[in-house]
């Protein structure tokens, strides 16, 4: 066998059998590990609900959560708040500069004779004394979750300047009984704080390598579910799948372009696996790469114009970019004998990807401009990094006592916080891209 053919036995053995377990469908209390220096002290006032809403969890409470694990803000109890204003002509700022507090939410919800929800919430810069933010959010009753979330986006906005992303969704793969008879494995998708978890699909067979369609409403992913991979193609809304290719060998790695037009993928049709772009409009194939190597994990730059990807054609995995236009190969990693899975953060100057340092792996960011590497993570075996769409923060798989868990750090690698799993192992989880709909 040779060395490539190795590897590639090597990655798909690893995510096969790296931490398939027992698992339960939903993940478990999320556990904050560092935060920034010097957080921005906020108070969400606890928002006026009535006794027909009283069985659902306070919407102020899922955003003052929302922010304490960005890291970047420090919520105030609310057993040490002074006052609980409902109104604007109720706030007294002196109250709030007494506390220390530089921001402040108030807001009230009420519901209709058809159970609609609406939220009026107002944000305040306490120090200046002027409102920020007065908006009202309307949605379904059972949105009440979705609505918590968009208050905390405009909050994170309008304080940082950087869109928010806690109405986004992640998806990762578990698996139940893995190596026994009663084997099964789920695709999951939740919230981005773990709540609301619910399968996309499920199979005996394993399931991996799940990506999101840029509008978040098509998911594509690698299915054993006919005994040898194949890469399928799903609504998110009603579940309708379609089979994109089951050629032999290898077919893995889907990736949607940013227009949603075109995906890359690996395919090892020709004997060899290489780098793909399939136009889903007629389901045409341009190979790109053409190697006796292994070319694998391809994601798009923010353009569409080019493609990155793993590669060991300078006999370790290393990460190269190729221009779709003149297929010019460039390598973008040198630190480390073991780089991969990349992923390009907006704007296109830097880079995340799994690193190996000291024999461990571990999520590195660099510099593509100053070749600058700063490794993330302090945790093991850590791998399969997404990024959230607003680029501040990442998730990853990584290990917990000997469990699969997923874990989130911020680009600088000041924030971190985990989602055990509440009685397994989960793996490859993938961010959305921002959600327009409530």
């Amino acid at each position: 066998m040779s060395s490539s053919w190795r590897l590639i036995l090597l990655w798909t053995l690893t995510l096969l059998a790296a931490g398939f377990a027992r698992a339960e469908q939903s993940l478990d209390t999320i556990i904050i590990d560092a935060g920034y220096d010097k957080q921005t002290k906020i108070a969400i006032v606890p928002f006026q609900q009535g006794p027909e809403l009283a069985h659902l969890q306070p919407i102020s409470d899922i955003v003052s959560f929302d922010l304490a694990r960005s890291g970047q803000f420090a919520p105030a109890d609310d057993e040490n708040m002074l006052s609980y204003p409902r109104t604007k002509e109720e706030v007294f700022f002196r109250d709030w500069r007494i506390l220390g507090v530089e921001y402040l939410v108030i807001g009230n919800t009420k519901t209709d004779m058809l159970g609609n929800l609406s939220v009026d919430f107002r944000l305040f810069d306490v120090f200046n004394e002027r409102e920020m933010v007065a908006d009202v959010v309307s949605t379904s009753r059972d949105k009440w979750r979705d609505a918590a979330h968009r208050i905390s986006d405009q909050i994170f906005e309008a304080v940082t300047g950087i869109p928010g992303a806690f109405s986004t969704r992640i998806l990762y793969v578990l698996a139940l009984n893995a190596g026994s008879p009663d084997a099964s494995f789920r695709l999951e998708m939740a919230d981005v704080d773990g709540e609301r978890a619910r399968t996309l699909f499920s199979s005996n067979e394993p399931i991996m390598s799940a990506s999101w369609g840029p509008d978040a409403k098509r998911v594509a992913y690698v299915s054993f579910e006919t005994g040898r991979p194949a890469i399928v193609l799903q609504d998110v809304a009603t579940g309708a799948r379609e089979l994109l290719t089951q050629f032999s060998g290898i077919n893995g790695s889907p990736a949607f372009s940013p227009d949603g037009q075109r995906m890359a993928m690996v395919l090892s049709r020709d004997g060899n696996p290489e780098i793909y772009v399939m136009n889903l409009a007629d389901r045409s194939l341009r190979r790109l790469t053409r190697n006796q190597v292994i070319d694998t994990e391809p994601s798009w730059s923010e353009d569409g114009r080019s493609i990155i990807y793993t590669s060991d054609r300078g006999g370790r995995p290393q990460i190269y970019r190729q221009d779709l236009s003149n297929n010019i190969v460039e390598r973008l990693t040198f630190q480390g004998d073991y780089n991969a899975r990349a992923r390009l953060l907006p704007g296109g100057k830097h880079l995340v990807f799994v690193h190996r340092n000291n024999g461990i792996f571990h999520i590195a960011w660099q510099d593509l401009e100053r070749d600058d590497v700063r490794v993330l993570t302090a945790t093991s075996l850590d791998e399969s990094p997404s990024l959230a769409p607003n680029g501040t923060m990442l998730i990853y798989a990584t290990q917990d006592q000997g469990r699969g868990i997923l874990a989130v750090v911020s680009i600088d690698g000041r924030v971190k916080y985990r989602l055990p799993s509440s009685a397994g192992d989960v793996r490859e989880p993938a961010w959305s891209p921002f959600i327009e709909a409530l």
